[in-house]
C-alpha cells in the first residue's frame, strides 16, 4: 500500500495523540519522531519507528512526506519554517505562533515556496461542526445576530508542574485554549472586526491570566461574548460537551449558543430552536429539532485530510492564512485585556 509517511515533532499530550492516530491508520505511516526527552526512545520503540535527534535530521533523512509540529508554541514558527525551507508539507498545532507578525512570515514563506501549510484547529473536522456550519450558512437560523461561547474548566496543578512553560506569560488559557473557540466562532459566524476584553491574573501566582472575557463584533453585524478560564470547575467547555476525547468526562451541556433572526442553534448538541408557525413570535410555542450527523474522530479526519493535501487531492481546510486570522483575534483579545481599549481588526 502507498502509505503517506508523517513525522511528529514533540511528544506532549497532543503529539502522542497524533502518533496513536497515525499508527492505527491503514493509510498513514509514522515516519519518525523528534523528542529530546527520555519519552522519545520509549515512544519510538512502541511505534517501531525512528527517533531523530532533531527536526533537521528528520528532514535531511528524507523519510517523511509531511511533518506535524506539536511542540510548545514558541517553537512553532521556527520549526515550520525549517519544513518549508526543506519543501516538506507541515501541519502546525494551534496556535500557529506566539505573535501574528512572526506567523505572517511563515505564511508568506509557505506561499512563496508553494509548500502546504496547515494549522491544527482540528475541531473544524468534527462532523458536528461541519453540520452546524451547513445549518448556519444555508440560512436556516436567518441572519446571525449574536453568539455566546463559554470555555470553562479546571486544570489541576500537576498539569502545570510537568510542563513549566504553561505557567509563563503568553501560555495562559487565552492563547492555549480560547484560540480553539475563537477559530470555531470565526468559522461558524464570520470574521471578527473588533474586540473589547478583560482578564484577571492567575490566582495560582503564574505569570499569565486564568480568566478572561471579550465582547466581539463581527463583519456581518453580529455581536458576541466569549469567556475562558482554566480555574473554574464547570461543565461548559468544548472538552466536556463535545464527547470528542474520552479522557474528559462527558456532559449534556452546550458551550456555544448562536442566535439568528429565524432561529437559534445550540452547539455541540445541535438543536435548532424555532417558534412554531409561519412567523417567529415570542408568544408562540418554541421547539427544538435535533440536527443529524455521523460522528467520527476529528484528529483522524484532520490527519487523513493532511495526507490528501500532501498527495495534491485537496486544498487545506485550515490553511496558514486561517490560522493567522484566528491568531490575530487572540492577540487583539490579549492587547485589549492589557490596555482596556477596543482593538480593531480592520
Amino acid at each position: 500500500m502507498d502509505f503517506v509517511r508523517i513525522g511528529v515533532v514533540g511528544a506532549g499530550l497532543v503529539g502522542k495523540r497524533h502518533m496513536d492516530v497515525i499508527a492505527a491508520s491503514s493509510a498513514l505511516e509514522l515516519g519518525g519522531i523528534v523528542e529530546p526527552d527520555e519519552a522519545g526512545a520509549d515512544l519510538a520503540f512502541k511505534h517501531n519507528t525512528t527517533l531523530f535527534s532533531s527536526l533537521d535530521a528528520m528532514l535531511s533523512d528524507g523519510s517523511v512526506d509531511g511533518v506535524v509540529i506539536a511542540t510548545p508554541t514558541s517553537l512553532h514558527v521556527t520549526q515550520a519554517l525549517s519544513c518549508v525551507k526543506a519543501g516538506c508539507a507541515v501541519l502546525v498545532e494551534k496556535p500557529i505562533g506566539v505573535e501574528a507578525s512572526e506567523a505572517e512570515r511563515l505564511v508568506h514563506a509557505a506561499n512563496e515556496a508553494g509548500v502546504p501549510l496547515l494549522v491544527g484547529h482540528h475541531r473544524r473536522y468534527n462532523p458536528s461542526i461541519q453540520r452546524a456550519h451547513d445549518v448556519i450558512s444555508s440560512g436556516e437560523i436567518g441572519d446571525v445576530r449574536a453568539v455566546q461561547a463559554t470555555c470553562w474548566f479546571y486544570k489541576p496543578d500537576h498539569y502545570f508542574d510537568v510542563a513549566p512553560w504553561r505557567k509563563q506569560k503568553g501560555a495562559g488559557p487565552i492563547s492555549v485554549n480560547l484560540v480553539h473557540d475563537v477559530d470555531l466562532i470565526r468559522h461558524l459566524v464570520g470574521e471578527i472586526v473588533s474586540v473589547q476584553a478583560q482578564a484577571a491574573p492567575s490566582l495560582r501566582g503564574f505569570a499569565n491570566e486564568d480568566v478572561a472575557a471579550a465582547v466581539l463584533r463581527f463583519a456581518n453585524g453580529a455581536v458576541g461574548t466569549i469567556t475562558v478560564s482554566d480555574s473554574i470547575a464547570a461543565p461548559w467547555s468544548w472538552e466536556h460537551t463535545s464527547k470528542e476525547h474520552p479522557i474528559y468526562p462527558a456532559t449534556t451541556e452546550n458551550c456555544y449558543l448562536i442566535g439568528g433572526s429565524n432561529g437559534s442553534l445550540s452547539v455541540p448538541d445541535l438543536r435548532l430552536w424555532r417558534h412554531e408557525g409561519p412567523e417567529q413570535d415570542w408568544w408562540t410555542p418554541i421547539s427544538a429539532t435535533p440536527q443529524i450527523f455521523d460522528p467520527s474522530e476529528p484528529l483522524f479526519n484532520q490527519l487523513h485530510h493532511f495526507a490528501d493535501v500532501i498527495k495534491g487531492k485537496a486544498a487545506p481546510l485550515v490553511s496558514g492564512e486561517e490560522g493567522l486570522k484566528t491568531l490575530r483575534v487572540v492577540e487583539a483579545i490579549q492587547q485589549s485585556a492589557a490596555s482596556g481599549e477596543t482593538i480593531s481588526l480592520a
